[in-house]
């Protein structure tokens, strides 16, 4: 793959079942895409958008084809090698949160820093500020099960920044919260995108935040395709 792609995804197909009862999900799906770029996957709900979304991140397998992430083939690497290629460069916002239900809110932002190897103290002023940007400030200390379903949207977009990822993945990351505190949450994903060249590929229905990236591509009957 070309080294100045983020993204190269060619002859991508996923299947599931067996037989006379697979089921075709993604079929033929080309991709590439360049550093900074902000590009919304948009699409009916089951058209495919977030198995696609997790077999970018190296967190599904494709049934067939080729997909490089950041210049390396994860359709040749084992899950550990995944795990270590998104531990240093990808952020990634999960639709149902994945929060450690037994760490408080600070600690959940800070885990993925100091898994890294950064000292306790730096992670933890930047897990602060983060939540503190997101208006959680006297959020720092509760659990997951303590906050509402917005607040620990918020708790995860901040551990999804804060390792500054090179490519952040988001499924429908304002897809819990009110008008308001959506507008805001884009405007950090942006922000980010701006401020660190950080590449966001992101699953949405919200029409206002795809309207906003570089590049709209709708997932249909199982291919992409790009829409002006």
């Amino acid at each position: 793959m070309p080294a100045e792609n983020i993204l190269a995804v060619h002859r991508l197909s996923k299947s599931v079942g067996q037989g006379e009862h697979q089921l075709s999900i993604l079929t033929g799906v080309e991709l590439v895409v360049k550093p900074a770029e902000t590009i919304a996957l948009v699409g009916e709900s089951g058209s495919g958008k977030s198995t696609l979304l997790g077999i970018l991140a190296g967190l599904d397998d494709g049934s067939a084809g080729e997909v490089f992430l950041l210049g390396s083939p994860l359709h040749q690497m084992n899950e550990e090698q995944r795990a270590e290629l998104r531990a240093k460069s990808v952020g990634f916002v999960f639709q149902s949160f994945m929060l450690v239900p037994t760490l408080n809110a600070l600690e959940n932002v800070q885990l993925p820093a100091l898994l890294r190897g950064e000292s306790d103290a730096q992670s933890r002023e930047q897990a602060k500020s983060l939540l503190t940007q997101l208006g959680l400030a006297a959020r720092l200390n509760h659990l997951p099960s303590q906050l509402s379903g917005g607040e620990q949207q918020r708790v995860a977009l901040a551990r999804a920044f804060s390792g500054r990822p090179t490519l952040l993945f988001a499924d429908e990351p304002t897809g819990n919260l009110d008008r308001h505190t959506g507008e805001r949450i884009a405007d950090l994903l942006f922000s980010l995108n701006r401020d660190f060249a950080t590449t966001l590929i992101l699953v949405t229905h919200d029409e206002q935040l795809a309207a906003r990236c570089d590049r709209r591509l709708r997932v249909r009957d199982g291919r992409l395709q790009e829409e002006v």
